[in-house]
């Protein structure tokens, strides 16, 4: 039962705009710790942390709504409660509930551990679009992929005397957890998106989650921080990462399955462990046999669950 295909579900505009979605997200590694830097916020300053998370997302959901709002030449505003309902779950998984984990766990880790423990929010996705919302089938080349990509991630955290000599819950611990929530924000966006518009989904989210991130960094003590031109210029940055990279992203899921989209989060921790030697000049880490090992592991595991997807039949 073979529809026309549409434009979206066409192989190379996928490949394109996902890679392009993890470059950005890759970007945001390094550029979050840039960003404390630039702005004076201490690792242990957490209400700061938050209140940068804050301005970041809200500025996103600004960002979000008037861009889509001007391409679709007509306001995007959530029309009903239950379309606002749908913005609300989205915006307590997808910014408050991940990057409170994420903001926090990054000040506590490297960039280079950071984004490859972040990719298994590929591998949680697709379990639970599998076995919670049965959206595809779980095949044995999945559960091979799933396991592979999780032992990438215990390579990364080894060291000669263990895994717990070297991993901190507040750490490497909170960035899984960002990394589950991301996961869950992006099945239920496949879901919202068959009857909403993903732009309006993901601007209003945005925008929620950013203003309830201020309110919660302000509650506990956080100050704005020392805004400087460059300091500016990095949030207005971070800002248009998540603008466009969560908007895009909302759009292939919208006319993709779950597991052919994500399937290219492997590139995450990719272009995080480059471009967090580059701009933070984590090259021992980033060129260690143990992490190179860890990123062959989860990019093999990506690659058997794309295997399998293919074997499937599309949904559309």
């Amino acid at each position: 039962m073979k529809e026309t295909t549409h434009w979206l579900q066409k192989t190379p505009v996928v490949q394109t705009g996902a890679l392009i979605c993890c470059a950005l997200w890759g970007s945001a590694f390094p550029c979050i710790k840039i960003g404390y830097e630039l702005f004076h916020i201490e690792a242990a300053d957490t209400p700061a942390q938050i209140l940068f998370a804050g301005f970041r997302f809200t500025l996103a959901g600004i960002l979000t709504i008037l861009t889509g709002s001007l391409i679709n030449r007509k306001l995007l505003i959530p029309k009903s409660a239950k379309t606002a309902g749908k913005i609300i779950r989205l915006s307590l998984l997808q910014t408050v509930i991940q990057y409170l984990f994420f903001y926090v766990g990054l000040a506590h880790t490297t960039g280079v551990k950071a984004s490859v423990i972040t990719g298994m929010n590929v591998f949680v996705a697709i379990l639970v679009a599998s076995l919670i919302f049965h959206q595809e089938s779980l095949s044995s080349l999945k559960i091979a992929g799933c396991l592979t990509g999780f032992a990438g991630v215990i390579l990364i955290n080894l060291t000669g005397s263990g895994l717990d000599s070297n991993m901190r819950f507040q750490g490497e611990g909170f960035i899984f957890l960002s990394a589950v929530a991301y996961a869950l924000s992006s099945v239920f966006l496949k879901r919202y998106s068959e009857t909403e518009h993903p732009v309006l989904l993901s601007g209003w989210q945005f925008f929620a989650g950013g203003i309830i991130m201020i309110l919660c960094g302000l509650a506990m003590g956080g100050r704005p921080g020392h805004f400087t031109p460059s300091g500016t210029g990095m949030l207005l940055y971070l800002a248009l990462v998540s603008a466009l990279a969560y908007s895009l992203w909302g759009i292939l899921l919208k006319y993709n399955p779950v597991s052919r989209v994500t399937v290219f989060g492997f590139m995450n921790p990719v272009f995080g462990v480059v471009l967090s030697a580059l701009l933070l000049g984590e090259t021992g880490q980033a060129s260690g046999v143990r992490s190179l090992l860890a990123l062959v592991l989860v990019c093999t595991g990506i690659c058997l669950v794309n295997t399998s997807s293919r074997q499937e039949p599309s949904d559309g």
